[in-house]
């Protein structure tokens, strides 16, 4: 089947791309990585031995940083319905997270520890209509969110990606709730042409 015009343009700026460069010069499975090193240098949100969970962590980018940066006592615990090529240091659980039998895993594996960090880099297939697009998008993101405010310690973080559009302020506010800052970011690596924002919450309330 012939490429479309726009198939060829995503793939030209995806091989001209620094970020797509760095990523295979660096050896992170996508230019993701660099979304998370910048949010994690604003907001030191990864410190060594601490417990984190990656929730739609495929390809495994983020899971890479936040492995690197834990140290050998820190655990990272990597959620996804897609398979994840294993990774060191870094533990997986294929299936919903919203599921029993995959909160049940997960909880054998904390085996009594408790989470510092939830991240979600979690966006639905585009199809291209708006309206649609953000209403699963936001979706996804409502649903990190309830994970995080369930499954955090006190004082924990949360990172989550969502795009500018309905829900978005609302979204922001229930976030407020649940935590004592909220920040939006957009970190370099994102494209300008995307409306994705990534909203960061420190110390979550008891």
């Amino acid at each position: 089947m012939k490429a479309s015009k726009s198939s060829k343009q995503w793939m030209r700026e995806h091989v001209n791309d620094p970020y797509v460069q760095m990523a295979q010069k660096d050896g992170y499975r996508a230019r993701a990585a660099y979304k998370l090193l910048e949010l994690d240098e604003r907001d030191h949100l990864i410190k060594p031995g601490m417990v984190v969970v990656d929730l739609g962590a495929a390809p495994g980018s983020w899971c890479q940083v936040v492995a690197k940066k834990l140290g050998e006592h820190g655990r990272i615990i990597a959620l996804d319905l897609l398979p994840l090529d294993p990774l060191p240091r870094v533990e997986f659980i294929q299936g919903d997270f919203r599921e029993e039998r995959v909160l049940a895993q997960l909880e054998e594996k904390l085996d009594g520890r408790s989470i510092s960090l939830v991240i979600s880099d979690m966006a639905p297939n585009i199809s291209g209509v708006v309206m649609a697009d953000q209403a699963r998008a936001m979706y996804l993101a409502e649903l990190a969110l309830d994970f995080a405010v369930s499954h955090l310690a006190p004082g924990g973080a949360f990172v989550a990606k969502v795009f500018q559009g309905t829900g978005f302020e609302e979204y922001m506010k229930s976030m407020r709730t649940h935590f004592a800052k909220v920040v939006a970011r957009k970190p370099k690596a994102s494209r300008d042409r995307s409306s994705e924002q990534y909203l960061v919450g420190l110390g979550k309330l008891e």
